[in-house]
């Protein structure tokens, strides 16, 4: 099996050649909302369509070449279909796309020929260590976008990477993954969650005071706000699940995880605070569980996800189950044996240990394919 996985690549550029590929972009998105404006009034949203009617007044009107033109064509196509009562806008810095016609990548010197609208340019990629790896150990597939993110151009493209054979378990590592402690293993290794929720504090009080601000300036800074918030979002999840996974393969077990999709529409239908359900919808929850199907599989270890129903509530000794066994959020005590400890910790034994019984023949249980999917994981 293989999995496909994304590589964000910075490109090296000069002025002049950051403002070639800038008029590009601008150029490019012109030729969507013409394309789109065209479509929209005429009813026409087929990329073969919209390509017989205007492809040479797009040529003429835009200067760009005949492959642009073509991706043009097929973008604005897949955004009318999206909404089909509402004409789609491009801004003037969105993203465009790049085929293998009008880019092409030397994994050997790690440059790239990129199209632009007087010329090809030829410059070097910035690319980070997991990127790298991923340049060398894979294979490039399918095109790429060209992003425009403050003051700087960036290369998003996937790359097939071969998976690790499955190795043999052992036995299951259970996970519980929750709010105050992002994880914890059937160990007892304990991933916190304490700086996530003062860093969360801080945004959400900053956050707050600009949006009743409510200036320009106040507006700016809350967009970088949101980018910065996502960064540290991501960043964290991916150190845990890195270090999950490697836990696993070194001490060759599984790993079993709570299946928590809808926990957010759950948790809004019941009786939780608005406080609570602040933090509750701030977490990627579903990304922390992703990144670690994704690496798990990229190592050969195999997951499985587990029905999460009262595995807080269960003790693992006596198997009585009593909501009175959660004495508070963070401590169990069974009413009827005494076992007592970290509620989470408990929760990730009774997750390893339901596991154990229906162990997974394949690489994964996924109930639902669409949804688990590894392709374009924007992993590490």
């Amino acid at each position: 099996m293989c999995s496909v996985l994304s590589v964000k690549a910075k490109l090296a550029l000069s002025a002049n050649d950051l403002a070639r590929l800038l008029l590009t972009i601008e150029r490019y998105n012109q030729a969507c909302n013409f394309i789109a404006q065209y479509g929209f009034e005429n009813s026409i949203r087929g990329k073969y369509d919209l390509h017989h009617a205007l492809y040479h007044k797009v040529r003429e009107q835009f200067k760009l070449s005949s492959q642009m033109a073509v991706r043009a064509f097929a973008r604005t196509s897949s955004a009318m279909k999206v909404n089909r009562s509402v004409c789609p806008h491009f801004s003037p810095h969105a993203s465009i796309d790049y085929d293998q016609r009008i880019l092409s990548l030397n994994k050997r010197t790690g440059d790239i020929s990129i199209l632009a609208l007087n010329g090809r340019i030829k410059c070097p990629i910035q690319v980070g260590p997991a990127g790298k790896d991923r340049l060398a150990h894979g294979q490039r597939k399918g095109g790429a976008k060209l992003q425009y993110r403050n003051g700087a151009l960036f290369l998003c493209f996937a790359v097939e990477i071969a998976d690790a054979p499955l190795q043999v378990s052992s036995g299951v590592l259970g996970v519980d993954m929750g709010e105050v402690n992002l994880a914890v293993d059937s160990d007892g290794h304990i991933y916190s969650g304490l700086h996530v929720r003062n860093a969360q504090k801080r945004l959400l009080r900053l956050k707050s005071a600009l949006q009743s601000t409510g200036t320009h300036n106040a507006k700016r800074h809350l967009r970088k706000l949101k980018s910065k918030e996502q960064r540290f979002r991501t960043d964290t999840n991916h150190v845990v699940s890195k270090r999950l996974v490697a836990n696993a393969f070194d001490t060759r077990r599984a790993i079993a995880l709570e299946d928590l999709y809808g926990i957010r529409e759950a948790c809004n239908r019941k009786t939780v605070n608005k406080h609570q359900r602040r933090y509750l919808n701030s977490w990627a929850f579903y990304q922390l569980g992703f990144f670690i199907r994704y690496k798990a599989q990229l190592k050969g270890v195999t997951v499985q996800l587990i029905d999460p129903a009262y595995t807080s509530q269960v003790c693992p000794k006596c198997g009585h189950v009593d909501s009175q066994n959660r004495t508070s959020q963070s401590k169990f005590e069974c009413v009827e044996c005494g076992l007592a400890g970290l509620a989470d910790h408990v929760a990730a034994i009774n997750i390893a240990a339901r596991a154990v019984v229906t162990q997974p023949i394949a690489g994964m249980i996924e109930p639902n394919t669409s949804i688990l999917s590894i392709q374009a994981s924007p992993g590490r």
